[in-house]
């Protein structure tokens, strides 16, 4: 394992790369605003049809929206919940071994087709709905905050470690004053993917009646209706837009203000 699933920041980033981080900080945030309203004032600008009426209302559009958020971020949760104390565990004596299991059982959750994986846990459970859309999916996005905690405690340097030990840290101290916070930046970039993974795998949750962007974007396919294929595929593209500037504004302020 020597390569991360996004990159952390590092205080040797070129001047010019930081700044350009630091502008797409301020531009990313205005192409989501510009790209909501304006194709939210194209499609109600129109004189929409009965049909078109019946998807492209504000109640349905916060609604399905909603839903979507609503998936990524327990899809998220659900990553961090297992990913960080599972990765923080394979980095310990006696657990070490271990971790090539873990991680290649979680490339095969990434490698894996998403819509196929929703396909199967519905097949498998013979049931519809929210948390039918949010395992598989929560099995696709395990792989980068996995991979990422394991190699954040891995590049932590061994001698702050043996420091800590000589000051009389005990295994658990060091882990939680030391190894951790150096960790965090790697993790957060493993996040900051796995969050754009889940919104846009999102979209299919609506094959097991879980809802989402994807009822807009599967409307609007099966009717020929592209005003509301449009909506549906430009909002989808405007959250997984955002949620990618959220990660981007958690590795700048959550990682380690020593290391910035």
């Amino acid at each position: 394992m020597t390569a991360a699933i996004g990159t952390p920041p590092t205080t040797s980033a070129p001047a010019a790369q930081r700044r350009a981080e630091h502008i797409r900080l301020f531009v990313q945030p205005v192409i989501v605003l510009l790209l909501t309203a304006g194709v939210l004032v194209w499609a109600f600008a129109r004189d929409l049809t009965t049909t078109q009426q019946a998807s492209l209302n504000a109640s349905n559009i916060v609604t399905v929206t909603w839903q979507h958020v609503l998936i990524s971020a327990t899809v998220v949760l659900i990553v961090i919940v297992i990913a960080v104390p599972l990765g923080t565990l394979l980095t310990r004596p006696g657990y070490r071994r271990l971790a090539p299991l873990f991680v290649g059982i979680a490339n095969i959750g990434a490698a894996a087709p998403a819509i196929g994986l929703i396909v199967l846990c519905y097949l498998a459970t013979r049931t519809t709905g929210f948390w039918i859309g949010v395992a598989p999916i929560a099995f696709y996005s395990l792989l980068p905050v996995l991979r990422n905690t394991i190699l954040g405690y891995q590049e932590v340097d061994q001698t702050l470690i043996d420091a800590g030990r000589g000051q009389g840290m005990s295994a658990a101290t060091v882990l939680r004053r030391i190894e951790f916070p150096l960790a965090v930046p790697y993790i957060l970039a493993g996040l900051r993917t796995s969050l754009v993974l889940a919104v846009g795998t999102a979209t299919l949750s609506f094959l097991v009646s879980a809802g989402g962007l994807g009822i807009l974007i599967d409307t609007g396919y099966k009717l020929r209706d592209n005003v509301t294929l449009v909506v549906g595929a430009v909002l989808a593209v405007a959250l997984a837009l955002l949620v990618d500037w959220l990660g981007a504004l958690a590795e700048q302020f959550l990682g380690p203000r020593g290391l910035k």
